[in-house]
């Protein structure tokens, strides 16, 4: 009866094992999976209560938020080899839905506003500090540089490659690509998104898996890696940078640029004072010279004159 008993519980396990494996999400390795008793997968953001699509990209405010969790809690998920960007990363408060709320704050009281995006688009205030609407980021630029290769790549090659790519990986309709440039080796992608249906990704949600992609710290897990294939040829990328545009200009006061203006102010004058003080050195020095010499040749006019015949 045991031996029968055994070979059961084996079958249930062999069963259960592979339902249990793929309950994971496909979009975000930061996810916690669990299945329920009736066998459907459901999956929450780490460190949270909010549930994940994994049929889309998970917004850009949750992502934030899910990688400001103590190292300890999610080096689960960390790949040994990835690269942490810290520039401007902060813990955001994000709406249910996803989005950044208009006014970000740090724990000392310090807020400022941001764009759709997450970039913060005023100078930093304290806590009284308002910011009457969420600011869309309407077009975002993408310029990269690749790897040379022995063998150039044609531009039409490398715009449907790229177009492909955002269209399958980062689920990216192809109308919100509006422009892909190509001067080898430098490659410029103009994204633009006036309004974003409900059904559609947000180009800053793009941006930032792809960012993510490029500095080996992929949101997706670990056996999604990013490759980029012209015709066959690897399309190597190396430096990235990603500029957002948005509807409304930023709204940094003129205190702050005043600031900046008075230093540059001051620079000038303390390059122009140093180098006036050079050259009425250099003067002085050329005159007492001259006088040195006018001096001896005095004295040589002077010294046969007081000879006697």
């Amino acid at each position: 009866m045991e031996p029968l008993f055994g070979v059961v519980l084996g079958l249930i396990l062999a069963f259960a094992s592979p339902a249990h494996d793929s309950c994971t999400c496909a979009t975000n390795k930061w996810a916690v999976c669990a299945q329920d008793g009736l066998g459907n997968c459901t999956c929450r953001l780490a460190g949270s209560d909010h549930p994940v699509d994994c049929s889309t990209l998970t917004s850009k405010c949750f992502l934030m938020k899910a990688e400001m969790i103590p190292l300890k809690e999610k080096r689960l998920w960390r790949p040994p080899q990835g690269l942490s960007d810290s520039d401007g990363m902060y813990n955001p408060d994000c709406e249910d839905s996803g989005v950044f709320k208009a006014r970000q704050c740090n724990q000392s009281s310090t807020c400022w506003c941001v764009n759709t995006a997450g970039v913060r688009r005023t100078e930093k205030g304290g806590s009284s500090l308002s910011c009457s609407e969420l600011v869309r980021t309407r077009w975002i630029y993408i310029e990269l540089t690749h790897k040379r290769s022995s063998s150039a790549f044609a531009v039409p090659d490398v715009a449907k490659a790229l177009t492909q790519l955002f269209e399958s990986r980062y689920k990216l309709h192809p109308k919100y690509i509006a422009a892909i440039k190509y001067d080898p080796p430098l490659i410029q992608i103009r994204l633009d998104q006036n309004k974003k249906p409900r059904w559609d990704v947000d180009i800053a949600d793009v941006a930032y898996y792809f960012e993510k992609d490029v500095n080996n710290d992929s949101v997706f897990p670990s056996n999604s890696k990013l490759t980029v294939l012209v015709n066959g040829d690897a399309l190597a990328i190396e430096k990235l940078g990603i500029y957002y545009v948005d509807e409304k200009p930023p709204e940094f006061s003129m205190r702050q640029l005043a600031a900046g203006i008075g230093a540059v102010v001051t620079v000038v004058l303390l390059t122009a004072g140093i180098g006036i003080a050079v050259l009425l050195i250099l003067r002085w020095l050329r005159t007492r010279t001259y006088k040195k010499f006018e001096c001896k040749e005095m004295r040589e006019i002077k010294a046969p004159s007081l000879e006697l015949p």
